[in-house]
């Protein structure tokens, strides 16, 4: 019997992360001595290097400490020691709004670029000179302007994952096929109703493509922006965590990080599927 591509595919990431797995715990289940290490960079990677031990959790430590995270993920003990739900959720509201500003904004000004061969060219330099701006160097500027952390996290979420959207709307409605738009103008439909029934359906799969790389972007962001404001999120989480020299539990919140992440973009990638047509 033939196994299906999916099921051999399933069993190679199988395969892989087992590798990986016991390549993790055998390089951290021994660890050698600690003399001559440095001591200010053994009292930076914790006393686990000082026993001899590896400063490095294993698999099994990992576990243990992502099941405890999981069986109480809602715990609220005071500003410096919320569960890990509770950060994600803080993470995810600020990724989310920001993420329907980008899109409220992008999706009519994508229309009116893609529709307007004037109004691209004149847009087209500014597009590009903001487009690589990293959300580490507006961070500074929206603190300064804003003056409220929270509300400074999301401008960024917004000004960082408005481009792909933008882009991909403006080339999407840009790209619409010839005769249909030729049909249109012969049924004499408005251009409202053109937008609409024509260009807007045309052009659905690649503003939704648009829409899942900028959810990545926007919870790439999220990361670095808490990071830098503090207060709540998984950012914030990750850095209180590593100033508490708990490397175990900045592991399960990369981890944390990647499977939220993963599930935003299959969400998306769902989307693109219903609004895709056959050729």
């Amino acid at each position: 019997m033939t196994l299906s591509q999916n099921m051999r595919a399933g069993l190679l990431s199988l395969a892989i992360l087992v590798t990986f797995l016991v390549l993790w715990h055998w390089s951290t289940g021994g660890g050698t001595a600690a003399e001559g290490l440095d001591p200010e960079y053994a009292a930076l990677m914790g006393a686990q290097v000082t026993q001899g031990a590896s400063a490095m959790p294993g698999p099994l430590d990992l576990f243990s400490t992502l099941w405890g995270h999981l069986s109480d993920p809602f715990y609220d003990r005071g500003p410096n020691s919320k569960g890990i739900g509770i950060q994600l959720a803080y993470s995810l509201g600020r990724v989310l709004l920001g993420f329907a500003l980008a899109f409220i904004v992008a999706v009519p000004l994508g229309f009116l670029i893609g529709m307007s061969p004037l109004v691209s060219k004149a847009l087209n330099p500014f597009i590009q000179i903001m487009k690589p701006v990293s959300p580490l160097a507006w961070m500074p500027l929206a603190l300064y302007t804003i003056q409220d952390s929270s509300t400074s996290a999301i401008f960024v979420i917004f000004i960082c994952s408005i481009w792909p959207m933008l882009v991909n709307t403006a080339f999407g409605v840009a790209n619409t096929r010839k005769e249909w738009l030729n049909v249109a103008r012969t049924l004499e439909i408005s251009p409202l109703k053109r937008a609409f029934t024509v260009i807007l359906p045309a052009a659905a799969p690649t503003i939704v493509t648009g829409m899942r790389i900028s959810i990545g972007i926007a919870w790439l962001v999220i990361v670095a922006a808490e990071m830098l404001v503090g207060g709540t999120g998984i950012g914030y989480f990750v850095w209180n965590e590593w100033n508490n020299l708990s490397i175990v539990n900045v592991i399960v919140a990369i981890l944390m990080i990647g499977v939220i992440g993963m599930i935003l973009d299959q969400i998306l990638a769902g989307a693109a599927r219903l609004v895709t047509f056959p050729e």
